[in-house]
């Protein structure tokens, strides 16, 4: 399926978007906080967040200006979130140009990311509206909790609860906060609000576990990283369950929660034991499921062409190069 099926009808406004992203860093700032936006912004991106947004405010009828200040905000947090994801797990590239903290001191990187919160939380007080202020701090906090829980007891433990948690964090709170947020500057309805938290919830999850099992059947030039690095670091991710689930007397599984994962010869024979299961299949059955609530979440909406491209989003995402 073709990414512009969705795409296609908020061109324009993403190009709003990000010329809102751009003006962040004029004024007063210092000179490299400029620089330092335009590298990261130059580095691309899917943009899906804002454009769920744009989806889901311009099928409620929401105002374009609050919309567009919404995606450039949501993004710029999302953006400023990698910043410190690239600096803690020491990564020096991204999309194949080099990440900020290849480029920078620690300091000035986490200070750069620091900027960017602080921009983006301006970003969405312009909307003059209090709840989603709220919003906005609870979901920084998720992230940023998630951020600690993955660092602290994530470890190779092979739980499902502690996996849902962590994507959720990581991940899909960012997409509910997109299709909420929208759908709060466009209706008192809380019906209607409660169906697109939902949708952009099941979108976010199942966006999380593709990019999971991508990290074990894609490849390294696609995935940007390389393949099994999630358990290299010690993440037990959903395909790498379903495997555990299947195969609990694996000497190699039954060593990750005392450290195996540090082997990276264990890793490596997990990775390819994994790869010829059929437990990425398994993750991919779970992330079609997420994708069916997401999709019933938007069946009471009106009949829009906003409502088909969302329908494509949600199909698209468990297409995406797999």
């Amino acid at each position: 399926m073709s990414a512009t099926t969705f795409f296609t009808s908020v061109h324009e406004q993403l190009q709003y978007i990000e010329q809102r992203m751009r003006e962040q860093a004029d004024g007063e700032q210092h000179p490299d906080l400029k620089s330092a936006l335009e590298h990261l912004l130059s580095a691309g991106g899917k943009r899906i967040r804002p454009t769920l947004g744009l989806l889901v405010g311009n099928m409620l009828g929401a105002p374009e200006e609050k919309l567009i200040t919404l995606g450039a905000s949501v993004e710029l947090l999302h953006t400023a979130t990698l910043v410190h994801d690239d600096l803690i797990d020491g990564a020096l590239l991204r999309r194949g140009i080099p990440t900020l903290n290849a480029r920078w001191s620690p300091a000035a990187t986490v200070l750069t990311g620091d900027f960017l919160f602080a921009r983006a939380a301006k970003l969405a007080a312009e909307t003059d509206y209090l709840p989603l202020m709220k919003l906005f701090a609870e979901t920084l906090a998720t992230i940023v909790n998630g951020e600690l829980t993955q660092m602290f007891s994530a470890r190779g433990v092979i739980d499902r609860d502690n996996y849902y948690n962590r994507i959720y964090a990581k991940t899909a709170s960012l997409f509910e906060m997109s299709s909420l947020a929208a759908s709060m500057v466009a209706t008192e309805d809380e019906d209607t609000r409660a169906a697109m938290k939902a949708f952009g919830y099941e979108v976010g999850m199942a966006f999380q576990i593709v990019d999971d099992i991508l990290d074990f059947t894609g490849d390294q030039s696609t995935v940007g990283k390389p393949i099994g690095s999630d358990l290299l670091n010690g993440l037990v991710t959903l395909p790498a369950i379903y495997y555990a689930e299947a195969h609990r007397c694996d000497d190699d599984i039954r060593s990750l929660p005392e450290g195996g994962w540090k082997d990276t010869q264990r890793v490596q024979r997990l990775v390819d034991a994994i790869r010829l299961s059929n437990a990425t299949e398994q993750a991919l059955d779970e992330a079609q499921q997420a994708v069916g609530r997401a999709l019933s979440a938007l069946e009471t909406m009106p009949a829009s062409s906003e409502k088909g491209a969302l329908e494509n989003l949600a199909k698209f995402i468990v297409d995406r190069n797999l």
